[in-house]
């Protein structure tokens, strides 16, 4: 018998590709969760995000079916950029600005220094925010997209140069220059900004 349990997501695959359809329910609920958050984050709407998620497991299920899987070993990796791919997609076809739908939860950054003592101070994160936000809708499309991965997704360079089709080194490349153009903006907005992550 069949322990369901401690199958991992390589063997549940191969499991659904021998016709055991439990095999894939099984690994939509493992993932279900990640993947959504994953487009919600992008697209900012639920109902969206409910639609593109059960897009991307069809898509899932037509690329195994298919014959066409050979991610072994790296599922969750490749359906999340998958989900990150066809979120994109939909925000282009309705020409809106990715990193317009970004909250304002850049704790990733790290690189706000504020105190949140006072209302005056709440003040001025808030307005720190906005600008910052405006720094990043201001980057070219390519460096935005790399430094939204990397950030706000925290997708590996390896992931993100997969997802974009570059290489590694173009990725980084990106990164790079993205921050160094936000170090640029931020210094000419007087904007306060901890100056060792964009040293």
């Amino acid at each position: 018998m069949i322990n369901k349990v401690n199958l991992n997501d390589t063997e549940l695959v191969n499991l659904y590709k021998n016709g055991y359809q439990w095999a894939f329910e099984a690994l939509l609920k493992r993932h279900k969760s990640k993947v959504y958050t994953t487009i919600y984050l992008i697209v900012k709407d639920k109902y969206i995000a409910e639609d593109l998620l059960q897009e991307t497991f069809i898509k899932v299920v037509n690329t195994i079916t298919g014959g066409k899987y050979n991610e072994e070993g790296k599922f969750i990796q490749w359906v999340c950029r998958m989900a990150h791919n066809m979120a994109i997609d939909h925000i282009r076809k309705e020409q809106r600005n990715p990193t317009m739908i970004m909250d304002d939860n850049f704790s990733n950054f790290n690189s706000l220094k504020y105190s949140e003592a006072s209302s005056e101070s709440l003040q001025i994160r808030n307005e720190t925010l906005d600008q910052l936000k405006i720094c990043i809708r201001e980057l070219p499309e390519k460096q935005r997209e790399v430094l939204i991965m990397r950030h706000y997704m925290n997708m590996s360079f390896q992931e993100i140069a997969d997802a974009t089709g570059v290489g590694i080194n173009t990725a980084l490349g990106r990164m790079r220059y993205a921050l160094i153009s936000l170090k640029k903006q931020l210094t000419q907005s007087n904007v306060a900004y901890d100056k060792n992550v964009y040293s």
